[in-house]
């Protein structure tokens, strides 16, 4: 599907330059809230597309995050994509012909002194075992965050480009009440037949074939939240590893975002009936080397915290009820 180039309609939606993305990592919503107080824990109230592969990959990780908000320390691979996400997303403010892979490499190490700026702890990334900063460990990371913007100009080419839309919060409340929201990385609008495609940048490899399934089922969530925003299917689906330097599509049907909302549906009234048991299990895959979890997993030996909604009247979410989890 050709999307040819076209001008940003004047009211586009995108979070202010600066901010992080609500709900990008789980680690900023844990911690605190309002003044270094603890957020008080609470009953879901909405659903994300990372939030959804949670609870499907593990339920006990899902309860972790989403309502004990157990920190969880940062990544140089997630601070990375945070990065290069900045710097795809910042580059459509230059004009066409100034979108040059110069320009976007020059733009990484400012994108990281304004993350740094926002989000100070991220400095004990790149620091020596002592604790004393380590220039050179930094400098590579850096490095490899350029190395991934430049293979995006193998991919596309953003000179011929203009997406309608970029870091665009959505959200809608289906009929049966529930409220699903996301960020969609960029979102391209046709000028001749209005059709929408949905782009996702991923900083990693592309999934072997096994593992293709959730990536798609996040894109597929995204195209349901659209077409109910905006009565229209998207037409294509496109996935940008720029890890591996691959580029996946998918276009979806009506059919297939019905199956994704009798999906999520069912993932709803299992997520409510967990909340309000407090029976929240974990499932072991091949992910649990990479959970800061670990050590309170009963798959690793570990005994989960008491369960903070054991005692709050009313413990069942209302469905629909918008919220920030």
């Amino acid at each position: 599907m050709e999307i040819p180039a076209q001008s940003p309609p004047p009211d586009a939606a995108a979070p202010p330059q600066g901010v992080p993305r609500a709900g990008a990592t789980p680690a900023a919503a844990a911690g605190t809230a309002g003044g270094g107080r603890a957020t008080p824990p609470r009953p879901p109230s909405s659903l994300s597309p990372s939030r959804a592969a949670d609870f499907m990959r593990c339920p006990l990780l899902y309860r972790l995050r989403v309502i004990d908000r157990l920190p969880e320390k940062p990544s140089q691979a997630a601070t990375r994509g945070t990065v290069v996400h900045a710097v795809l997303e910042r580059l459509f403010d230059a004009p066409a012909a100034d979108r040059t892979a110069a320009r976007a490499r020059s733009m990484v190490a400012g994108e990281w002194e304004r993350l740094l700026a926002a989000r100070p702890e991220l400095a004990g990334l790149f620091a020596a075992a002592e604790g004393a900063a380590d220039p050179a460990a930094l400098a590579a990371w850096l490095e490899s965050a350029e190395r991934l913007v430049d293979r995006w100009f193998t991919l596309e080419d953003p000179t011929r480009l203009e997406p309608a839309e970029r870091e665009l919060y959505v959200e809608t409340v289906l009929e049966s009440g529930l409220t699903l929201r996301g960020y969609v990385d960029r979102l391209d609008v046709a000028p001749v037949g209005g059709d929408l495609r949905v782009v996702d940048y991923k900083t990693g490899k592309a999934p072997r074939p096994q593992y293709a399934d959730e990536p798609l089922f996040q894109m597929k969530f995204y195209a349901l939240v659209l077409w109910r925003l905006r009565g229209v299917v998207p037409r294509r689906l496109q996935l940008v590893y720029l890890g591996s330097g691959d580029v996946l599509t998918y276009d979806p049907s009506e059919a297939d975002l019905l199956a994704t909302e009798r999906k999520l549906l069912a993932l709803w009234e299992a997520i409510t009936e967990a909340t309000r048991s407090g029976d929240w299990r974990p499932r072991r895959g091949p992910l649990c080397g990479w959970c800061d979890h670990q050590a309170v997993c009963p798959e690793f030996g570990g005994t989960p915290p008491p369960y903070p909604l054991a005692d709050v009247p009313g413990a069942r979410p209302a469905v629909g009820q918008n919220g920030t989890v």
